[in-house]
């Protein structure tokens, strides 16, 4: 009698509620994740305010990306130390490095979003349609795989955006490329032994059609692993796109970018404004260590074989 009562409160409750429970469930969740997994959790924050400052950089960002604003002292704005005025200092130009390093951070994001959503998805379901096809169908893409695994991502990407030019849609697209062999590669394994689990010959064995079993049983189980290299492919991507751009073949040198302000550092100056080489390096250990951290985080908890650690 005494647990009738206590679940019709609960449900009560929930009746309640209303909107706001799943909401609190999330809270929940994040909570625990943070208790469990604090290092995960930093790595999370950093990846949120690389977010926040992305978003709101128009607002954040004291100056234009472009603009030569003047000093208030007077004289010239070019190679200013940090000061009141220009917090992280000038570049060779003139121009502020603390809104040129916001802006970056949209340029960054907007690669690394781009990329892990077109690569990561379309890599995840070839991966699964190969793996539970298998036969000849398999085999040779695999071969295919195998001759893409033997170049590193970098130079693929180096390649493609010498041939197609600057701009940041064709540093995407170079990055997609370089992405689809390491991340088939892993999925199909994952699919591999998904295959022969119980669940999945019981499926079989009562003519559960083939899309059904993928889309029912496989996917849902493979779904922790996309999380996780989808986490560590961001910050993969924001450093093949700051390489390519330190380059020389990366964002157009119009555009605010972390690694073309490495560009800039490492040509001209890099004993007298060392400030111009530093703030953006930093940026960018920072965000792809939150990137890397959190995807750690992710994996250990969605992942069934490390729950218990």
């Amino acid at each position: 009698m005494a647990n009738q009562l206590n679940q019709r409160a609960e449900a009560a409750a929930a009746r309640e509620a209303g909107p706001l429970r799943p909401l609190t469930s999330a809270s929940r969740e994040i909570v625990r994740f943070t208790r469990r997994k604090p290092v995960g959790a930093i790595g999370g924050l950093l990846v949120l305010l690389l977010v926040i400052v992305a978003v709101l950089a128009p607002v954040l960002a004291p100056y234009g990306p472009r603009s030569l604003p003047d000093s208030h002292e007077g004289g010239s704005t070019v190679y200013l130390p940090p000061n009141s005025q220009f917090l992280l200092g000038t570049d060779h130009v003139g121009r502020d490095v603390l809104s040129r390093l916001i802006y970056g951070a949209r340029n960054s994001l907007y690669v690394g979003l781009g990329s892990v959503l077109i690569g990561i998805t379309a890599s995840f379901i070839i991966g699964v349609a190969l793996a539970y096809a298998g036969g000849i169908t398999d085999m040779t893409a695999q071969r295919l795989v195998d001759a893409l695994m033997a170049l590193p991502g970098l130079i693929i990407a180096l390649a493609i955006v010498a041939v197609l030019g600057s701009s940041l849609n064709n540093v995407i697209l170079a990055i997609v490329v370089g992405m689809i062999a390491p991340v088939i590669r892993t999925v199909r394994s994952q699919v591999l032994s998904l295959k022969e689990l119980d669940y999945v010959t019981a499926a079989q064995a009562i003519g559960a059609p083939p899309w059904r079993i993928v889309f029912r049983h496989i996917v849902p189980n493979c779904f922790a692993i996309y999380l996780v290299l989808a986490t560590y492919y961001l910050g993969f991507a924001i450093i093949i796109e700051a390489s390519l751009s330190f380059l020389g073949v990366g964002a157009p040198p119009d555009q605010p970018s972390w690694g073309g302000m490495l560009t800039r550092a490492a040509q001209e100056h890099v004993k007298t404004a060392p400030w111009v080489g530093i703030f953006p390096g930093v940026a960018i250990f920072v965000v792809v260590m939150g990137f890397n951290i959190l995807g750690d985080a992710l994996r250990d908890v969605l992942d069934p074989r490390l729950r218990g650690r």
